[in-house]
Parts: C-alpha cells; structure tokens; sequence
C-alpha cells in the first residue's frame, strides 16, 4: 500500500471546500435560500415558496447521501449525527434555542455569512456572539451546564441511531436500506417540492438543487476523498482536516467557533485551518462575490437599541442552541437529515418550532406597543 502524502490530500480537501462553499454563499445571495425566511414567510404569508425550495435541498442530500453510501463511497453511520446515544433532549432543546435565535438574529448561521457577504454589519455582531457562544457551550461554562442537564437525558440504542443501521438489525443491508430509504423520503419530499404552484422557476430550482448537491459533495470531499485508512503518523484511520475527527458536511455554528479561535491564536502553529473554517471563509467570500458582481452589496447598520439587543440576544441562543443540538438549520436540518439520523430528525422539529414561537413573540411585541 502506498505511502499517503497528508499534507497535499490535506490541502485538497480545503481546496475543494473552498470551491464548493464559495460556490454555496453565491447561491444563497442569488436565490435568497434561508430557512428563517421560509418560515417567515408562512407564518406571516401563508407563502410556501422557500420553503419548498429548503425541502428540494433537503431530499435532495437525502438521495445523494444513499446513493454515496451504497456505492460504498462514504459511510454516513461514521458522523457525529449517528452516535448510538440518542440524546433527544439536547437536540430539542437545543433545536428550539437555536430556531428562537436565528429570527432574532434575522437569519441563521449560514445566512449571517451570506448578510455579512452582502454588506450587512449587524450579521457581523451576531457573527462574534454566536461564535463566542458556541465556544462557551463546547468548552465553558455553557458547556458544563448543557452536559450536566440536558446531554444527561439520553437513550443507548443497540447500534448508530441513522435509520438504515436501526433497521439493519433484522438482517438487511445497511446500504441497501440507505439507498432505498433515501430515494423512497428523499423523493418524496422532492416531488412535494416540486408540485407547487409556481414554484419552478430557475432561481428556485438553483436553490433547492444546487445547495442539495452541494451537501452531497462535502460529504463526498470529507468522508471519501478526505479519508485515510491509516495515518503514517499515526497508523489510524482518519478524516483530514476535520475538527470532530469524522466525516463532515456542512454545518455554521461550531465552525464559527473554530473560526475565531483560529483569529485569535494564529500565531500558535497547532491551530490550522479545518473545513468547518474554510467553510465559513468560503461561504462569506462567495456571497460578497455575487453581490458585488449584481451591485446589490450595501453596507447596513442597526436601527436602534432594541435591534442591538435582538441580535445579540439571538446570536447567543445560536451558539448554545446549534451546539447542544449538534447543529443548525444547515447542520441538522440538512447535512444531518441526509444521514437519515434520529437526532437529526427531533432537532430540525425543534429548530422550526422554536422559529414559529419566535415570529409568534414578535407579533405579540407589535401588538402590544399598538
């Protein structure tokens, strides 16, 4: 077996996520995909529209996921979604933080970089809360709240909590069942998408296939091409350049963690960066790339104390939320889904719960100040 060289597979990987995320900010400004938007826009609307393309994206992954997984490409139980421990309450709770959070904050992890891409300062204060949150909840004095209470709370499962192994314990082929479960959902979700009224125009299809794709690919970049049977170094398997030390798709809480972590110490030659970090680069760069390239960048400021104090207040709930949950709206309620993982199922209900709460707080804020 041949010596690999992972340093040179290392930049690869970074390289290629760069591509791609770049390529994902972009479509995010063109086609204003946000999952906080679509359920603004039925709560306050009835308006379906973004929201079918945020469930083209999601059976999107779904399909691609099963076809890499039964292909023997990648292997989707060998994620931090697909623990044996099925921490249900963490990622409700969680789910709901983070969903109150993001319209708060006006937008998501992944829609504050592409706000902060087009010109948007507030985003850029939500940016630093969320992150510095997120680092508290992984290592601080959030993180021993949340492993004292609501990580507590779990249920041991026989094998990983993705529905294919679940299901390939009466004697099936896990690969199998994630290529026919992901097709059968995937489809589906796909379909319902598709059928509705107006909904196929070419900035709506870009959205929901393209960031599906894109999904599919990372995993793809991290779980196949970033994959190394065993380490010279270390003579262990690894996933290159990941922070969880498993296979990564695409996820903006933790990463902004990281991200400000690798600011802050550059100096230290330990700190390198990670595809969690190139995708926050990337994803800020591809956003601020098209909206330069359109003239839509305009720099944008807080309208007064109480938008201050929504922003950070929701950038906080992000941070904590996103990392209990083990995700956002892009981690779970599309990476995470994909893998067809239990917990990711429980914290995208929570994420879009705590959403609705939130649009629900706001109108009774308005009707009150009438």
């Amino acid at each position: 077996m041949p010596e690999i060289d992972v340093p040179a597979l290392t930049r690869t990987v970074l390289v290629c996520t760069f591509a791609l995320t770049f390529l994902f900010g972009a479509v995010l400004q063109r086609t204003h995909f946000c999952t906080m938007g679509a359920v603004s826009d039925i709560v306050n609307m009835g308006d379906w529209t973004r929201m079918r393309m945020w469930v083209l994206a999601i059976g999107i992954a779904m399909i691609g996921t099963g076809v890499l997984a039964w292909s023997g490409q990648i292997d989707p139980a060998r994620t931090i979604y697909a623990a044996d421990k099925l921490a249900w309450l963490s990622a409700l709770v969680g789910g709901l933080l983070f969903g109150f959070g993001m319209v708060l904050a006006s937008g998501c992890g992944s829609k504050t970089l592409v706000r902060i891409g087009a010109g948007n300062l507030k985003s850029l204060v939500v940016f630093v809360f969320l992150g510095l949150s997120a680092y508290m909840t992984l290592r601080g004095l959030f993180g021993v709240i949340r492993v004292n209470t609501v990580d507590a709370v779990a249920m041991q499962l026989p094998t990983s909590q993705d529905l294919p192994s679940l299901l390939a314990q009466t004697g099936l082929s896990r690969g199998t069942l994630q290529l026919v479960l992901g097709l059968l959902l995937g489809g589906v979700l796909s379909l319902w998408a598709l059928t509705g009224k107006g909904f196929r125009t070419f900035d709506n299809l870009l959205g929901g296939v393209a960031v599906g794709l894109i999904i599919v690919a990372m995993w793809y970049v991290s779980g196949h091409l970033g994959f190394v049977p065993e380490d010279p170094n270390t003579l262990e398997e690894v996933f290159v350049a990941t922070n969880s030390g498993r296979m990564e798709s695409l996820s903006f809480v933790a990463p902004y963690a990281y991200t400000l972590d690798w600011l802050m110490m550059f100096s230290d030659k330990s700190k390198v960066l990670t595809v969690g970090i190139v995708s926050v680069i990337g994803v800020i760069a591809g956003a601020a790339a098209y909206a330069l390239a359109s003239r839509t960048f305009r720099w944008e400021g807080f309208g007064n104390a109480e938008d201050v104090a929504n922003h950070i207040v929701g950038g906080i709930l992000m941070g904590a939320g996103g990392v209990t949950a083990l995700g956002c709206t892009i981690g779970q309620g599309l990476s995470g889904v994909s893998t067809l993982a239990i917990g990711s199922f429980i914290a995208l209900a929570g994420i879009l719960l705590g959403a609705v709460l939130a649009f629900r707080y706001q109108m009774w804020r308005l009707e009150r100040m009438a």
